[in-house]
């Protein structure tokens, strides 16, 4: 597969996990244009607030975690990537996150798998849960726990080195794989307790 058919297949996947708020504003802009109640159209600006904060939110998420936000150096900061975090997990009211890192800063290799991984474990809490982070020395750790754990299973098995097709799906943990591998690394993932999703990488200090 070429870099522009990769590149492709991921800006398709970012297009498709955008398209949901950006949608509820446009639906929401419909209804305020029609309604005529105080109350009501009181509501749809409160909708149309929660769903301009939530494509802000994500596309402040992307931007770490796929392009060249946080500038060109080696490193970034943590409490930007912890606000990356946060802005991903405030869309959704049933899952706590529990920030470990305490350095000041994260290579960048390292913060963009971790934000990968994130990701990953976020989708997979289907049902709400915990979210906790870690990163020390030269491991990346992200732990799901929840009532109930749903991993795709084309996600799970590159993330545990298989062979798998790159698809819009898939496309996001083929980038972290690639990041993990050029950086000397590799990724972790074990789920064999129930209610529990344990990613993570290993990557040379």
């Amino acid at each position: 597969m070429s870099d522009v058919e990769f590149a492709s297949l991921l800006c398709s996947r970012l297009c498709h996990d955008l398209l949901s708020p950006v949608g509820a504003m446009n639906n929401g802009i419909e209804l305020l244009a029609d309604e005529k109640d105080p109350d009501m159209r009181e509501r749809v600006i409160e909708l149309l607030a929660d769903s301009a904060r939530a494509s802000a939110d994500r596309l402040k998420f992307f931007r770490l975690a796929f392009g060249a936000g946080g500038g060109f150096g080696e490193t970034l900061d943590a409490n930007e990537v912890r606000q990356a975090v946060e802005g991903l997990v405030r869309g959704n009211a049933r899952i706590t996150l529990g920030w470990m890192v305490e350095v000041p800063a994260i290579p960048k290799t390292a913060a963009k798998i971790l934000l990968n991984l994130v990701m990953v474990a976020f989708d997979a809490l289907v049902r709400g849960g915990r979210l906790d982070v870690g990163v020390e020395g030269g491991e990346v750790v992200v732990r799901a726990e929840g009532p109930r754990i749903v991993l795709d299973a084309e996600i799970r098995d590159v993330l545990a080195g298989g062979q798998g097709a790159v698809t819009s799906r898939t496309s996001a943990v083929w980038l972290t794989r690639r990041l993990a591998a050029d950086a000397g690394g590799a990724l972790t993932i074990a789920d064999s307790e129930e209610g529990v999703l344990l990613l993570g990488a290993t990557l040379p200090v």
